[in-house]
């Protein structure tokens, strides 16, 4: 009984998003459809130069990001990322894409990253507990 309330919920939540998007002249956002093909995240492994500028005009600030394994399942990888150990890793292709999510740390505490292999570039977001900040960066292959 739960799980029907649930998803009636869910359903009339949905509802009410489109028709509210509708009703500001704004077309409702979709999930892209399951694609047929299933991206690998093989492509993960190797060194990528990120770009951690602080904003578009400043001057670029690279550091590297080192996948060295994805597990068998597909679903976790290993390496380092500002030369921290990448800790609490997850892959996620079920949506057309590779999406990461992973944590690193320091002294001022953890920070959380996500990113989506866009081409042959990395998109991502990071997300500085500590220190206060988002910020965005992205990457290319070295």
């Amino acid at each position: 009984m739960h799980k029907l309330i649930l998803a009636l919920s869910f359903s009339t939540l949905a509802g009410v998003c489109a028709a509210d998007a509708q009703a500001q002249g704004q077309t409702p956002v979709t999930p892209p459809a399951a694609s047929a093909a299933v991206p690998s995240a093989a492509a993960l492994v190797g060194t990528w130069k990120v770009d951690l500028r602080t904003l578009p005009t400043a001057e670029p600030y690279y550091q590297q990001l080192v996948v060295t394994s994805v597990a068998e399942s597909g679903k976790t990888f290993t390496g380092t990322f500002y030369g921290a150990p990448v800790t609490q890793a997850r892959i996620n292709v079920a949506w057309g894409a590779v999406r990461i999510a992973f944590v690193t740390a320091d002294g001022s505490g953890p920070y959380n990253h996500s990113a989506v292999l866009v081409g042959s570039q990395l998109q991502g977001l990071t997300n500085a507990t500590g220190r206060d900040f988002l910020s965005y960066w992205s990457a290319v292959r070295e």
